[in-house]
């Protein structure tokens, strides 16, 4: 996630900066396709806009994400064939940036999709009952349900989201779970038998100290790729790509 890959998709991994260079030039194509079909100068900028905004919901950082939805922006700007476009229209972008990337989400990780197959066997190294319920506390567009639900499917799982935008992706994507908008920091954890977690390794105090606060004892704090420095992890789960799930059951132990 941290790493110089950005995209990979089964056995296909596109390197930094690859998957911007390849979004500059989609976006620069749709808005040269749609002048050259005279569309308005503004719908052609808007829709080029959006697809550069889409595609930086993949970037596996938030400076990767801003230089890929900002490329083609700046670039259409700087080349001076969007004079007739208005002033106003060049906020439209960023108005779109911060729907999807809400400022006080930035503290946390705006969107680290769980890769698909992460969690696989997390069920038998942390079984829970039918029934349990489980929450993604920051689930993005959806891809940490969609693993919980192949490894406890008969689990009540619960997305949360900041984010309008990812919120609505998410409960489009996951429509077994159910997915509100909140902020994880501020929503009541008491209620779950697992929380599990792919944020930064500067927020795994913060949760740590929340989830000792608010969980009942055997419930589980599950974190992909990040541990907690303070805490001895009850269980660990290798990856089939090198990462790691922390897994902490309530009491936590310290080191």
């Amino acid at each position: 996630m941290m790493s110089g890959n950005i995209f990979r998709r089964g056995s296909v991994t596109l390197t930094w900066p690859l998957p911007a260079l390849l979004t500059w030039a989609a976006s620069w194509s749709i808005f040269i396709g749609l002048r050259w079909l005279q569309a308005p100068m503004v719908h052609a900028v808007l829709a080029a806009a959006l697809l550069s905004l889409s595609c930086s919901l993949f970037g596996s950082s938030t400076w990767r994400r801003i230089f890929i939805a900002w490329g083609f922006p700046l670039s259409l700007a700087a080349s001076g064939v969007a004079g007739a476009v208005p002033a106003w229209a060049w906020l439209l972008p960023l108005a779109l940036l911060s729907i999807v990337y809400p400022l006080n989400s930035w503290r946390d990780a705006p969107l680290f999709p769980t890769p698909r197959g992460a969690l696989s066997g997390l069920g038998r190294v942390a079984p829970l009952r039918d029934g349990a319920r489980i929450v993604d506390a920051g689930c993005g567009l959806g891809d940490g349900l969609r693993e919980l639900r192949r490894e406890y499917p008969n689990a009540r799982l619960v997305g949360l989201e900041w984010s309008w935008a990812l919120r609505y992706a998410s409960a489009w994507r996951a429509r077994f779970a159910s997915v509100q908008r909140a902020d994880i920091w501020t929503a009541d954890w008491s209620e779950y038998d697992m929380v599990y977690l792919f944020q930064r390794p500067e927020s795994m105090p913060r949760a740590a100290e929340k989830a000792e606060r608010e969980l009942r004892a055997g419930a589980w704090m599950a974190s992909l790729e990040f541990s907690v420095p303070t805490l001895l992890p009850q269980q660990m789960l290798r990856c089939s790509d090198g990462r790691c799930v922390w897994l902490y059951q309530l009491p936590f132990r310290r080191r």
